[in-house]
Order: structure tokens, then C-alpha cells, then sequence
């Protein structure tokens, strides 16, 4: 049994944008990393995301190397009104040059990579643009002010950080606001509690989690028949052979706490990040990310599910067990 979809409570980008859907859709896997793609139930699943009061879709100009801007053109154009489009820069990535992870903050490469965006999404104005990764050479002054100028332009509405320090954070937002703060958070990845979460809700900053069922680990179904071999995930620490037996262990405790509430792993793992950023006094949109509309509608279902506090206390231990690194 899973919880049904009951409503969509919205939340405020930022300071001084627009209320959206309390989650996104992450559109990565739409085009790269996850294994085989199928475009038309992709397009489904962003329809009908769209019909369930979805209204932040996340991309980045290195997700396929641009694929995945170029994909998303087509839904953006169909439902510009409704949709607001994020989207980063910061990854040197190149149809060329496709395992070139550079990174480059420099402002004369935001402006050509934001060129590169608005021309493959489709759009005029990119609503969130962020800076995917820091290239720990650019002043973040520099960057920053070069973001800020794109927004004078109109070719940005609002500006976001992704994976920075809470120190970062406010020297970008006294720079200019920063609307939204893209960081992993999930029951299985929680540093960012500590200092960057504070800082984000002091500063009125959308945090926006990424990875949120843990790459598919929180769900229950990761290691289910294995990985293909073009799903990047055979790479990551947690997933690696030495890893998976003391994971799977943590995951059955998910399972068995998720049976006991009448609900799937990924459900009680998204409705515990709610009910920790709600505890932190924290804007939060996670963008869980899926190919799949039965995906959409159990992940949206979390929404509305609400934890006891015994039930957050039995979640909280398992972030200090599991093993490997996140990525």
C-alpha cells in the first residue's frame, strides 16, 4: 500500500520568488548516467509531473553534454507559464571532449555558457541559474558579480549555489540574493546540517536537495538485477561490492519502518527530509529524479505523509552507519 497524492503544498523560491511546488523533478537521468534512456515516457513523466502540480524542473548544460537542455525544450516551450527552468553552469564538458570534468568560473565563461543554455533550452530568460561547482581558482566575487550582471540583463531571474560552504553562501548572498541552494540531503547524506543549512534559512534561501532517495539506494530497489553497465553508479563507493551488504542492511531497516507505516522507502525517505527541514526551520524542495510516471506519483505522495516522532528517531542513527562516500 502507498500513501495517496492529497495536495501540493507550495513553497517560496528565495526571498522575493514565486511559490512552487513543494518538489521538483530532477531531469538528469532523463539523458545520462542512469543507464538506458526511453525518451517518449520521459516526455510522459513530465507531463504528468506537470499535471500533479510539479513545477521546478532541474537540469545543467553538462547533463548529456547539452542533450538533456535540448530535450526539455519542447515541454518548456509547451507550458512556459507554468514551469520554472533550472539550470547550471561550471563543467567544461564538451561533445568534443565528453570526460573533460573541468571546472571554470570565470565570468567571460558564464557568459558563454549561459548563450549556450537559453539557445538549447528554447527560452528568453532562464528562471534559476546556478553555479553547478566551484573551480577553486575564480574569486567568488567574480563570479558572482557576473551572475548578478545576467540577471541585470534579463537573461536570469534568479540566482543559486550548488554544494558550497555556509561561508560561501553569505559571502555570495551580501554579493547578491542567492535564491536557492542546491546541496545532497538524504537520510543516508546529512553533513550539510551542521553549519550550510542554518545559513540557508537565516539567509530565507530555498534549499533544494538533490539525490534525495540516495541514488536510488533509499528506495529499495538499487541493487534489484544489478546495474547496467552505462549507469554510473557502479562507480560510486556505496554501490561497490565491499559497501552493499552493510548498506542493504540499512535499507532493510528503511523497508521495515516504511511496511510498518503503510508506505514504499522512498516515501518515508522524502517525508523525513521534510520533516527535518521542517525541524531547522528550512525551506526545502527536493528534486528527486525519475524516468518513470509511477515514479512521480508515489515520490509526490510524500508530500502529505507526516512522521511521528518515534519514527524520525528510529530514521535518525542510519546516516552514521552506512558505508562509502556519497559519490
Amino acid at each position: 500500500m502507498t500513501s495517496e497524492i492529497t495536495s501540493m503544498r507550495q513553497v517560496q523560491l528565495g526571498q522575493t520568488g514565486p511559490l512552487i511546488g513543494a518538489q521538483g523533478l530532477g531531469c538528469m537521468g532523463m539523458s545520462e548516467f542512469y543507464g538506458e534512456t526511453d525518451e517518449a515516457e520521459s516526455l510522459a513523466t513530465l507531463e504528468r509531473a506537470l499535471e500533479l502540480g510539479v513545477t521546478m524542473y532541474d537540469t545543467a548544460d553538462m547533463y548529456g553534454v547539452g542533450a538533456n537542455e535540448e530535450f526539455l525544450a519542447p515541454f518548456i516551450a509547451a507550458h512556459r507559464d507554468r514551469v520554472i527552468i533550472a539550470t547550471k553552469f561550471g563543467y567544461t564538458r564538451t561533445p568534443e571532449n565528453p570526460n573533460d570534468w573541468s571546472l571554470d568560473n570565470r565570468p567571460e565563461f558564464i557568459r558563454t555558457a549561459v548563450e549556450r543554455s537559453l539557445k538549447r533550452l528554447g527560452v528568453d530568460v532562464i528562471d534559476l541559474y546556478y553555479m553547478h561547482r566551484r573551480d577553486g581558482v575564480t574569486p567568488l566575487e567574480e563570479s558572482i558579480g557576473a551572475m548578478a550582471d545576467l540577471v541585470k540583463e534579463g537573461k536570469v531571474k534568479w540566482l543559486g549555489l550548488s554544494a558550497v560552504s555556509a561561508e560561501e553562501l553569505r559571502t555570495a548572498h551580501a554579493i547578491h540574493p542567492i535564491a536557492a541552494l542546491q546541496s545532497e540531503w538524504s537520510i543516508f547524506t546529512r553533513d550539510i546540517e551542521k553549519d550550510i543549512v542554518p545559513a540557508a534559512a537565516s539567509l530565507g534561501v530555498t534549499i533544494i536537495p538533490y539525490s534525495p532517495l540516495g541514488r536510488g539506494m533509499l528506495t529499495g530497489q538499487a541493487f534489484t538485477g544489478g546495474l547496467s553497465g552505462t549507469d554510473a553508479r557502479q562507480h560510486f563507493p556505496r554501490f561497490s561490492a565491499e559497501n552493499r551488504e552493510a548498506n542493504l542492511r540499512l535499507v532493510a531497516k528503511i523497508e521495515e519502518i516504511a511496511s510498518a507505516k503503510g508506505v514504499i522507502p522512498a516515501q518515508l525517505a522524502l517525508a523525513w527530509l521534510y520533516a527535518k527541514s521542517s525541524s531547522l526551520n528550512a525551506k526545502t524542495v527536493p528534486i528527486p529524479g525519475t524516468r518513470k510516471r509511477t515514479r512521480i506519483v508515489e515520490n509526490l505522495a510524500a508530500v502529505s505523509i507526516e512522521l511521528t516522532n518515534d519514527e524520525v528517531a528510529m530514521l535518525e542513527p542510519l546516516a552514521a552507519a552506512v558505508q562509502g562516500i556519497a559519490v
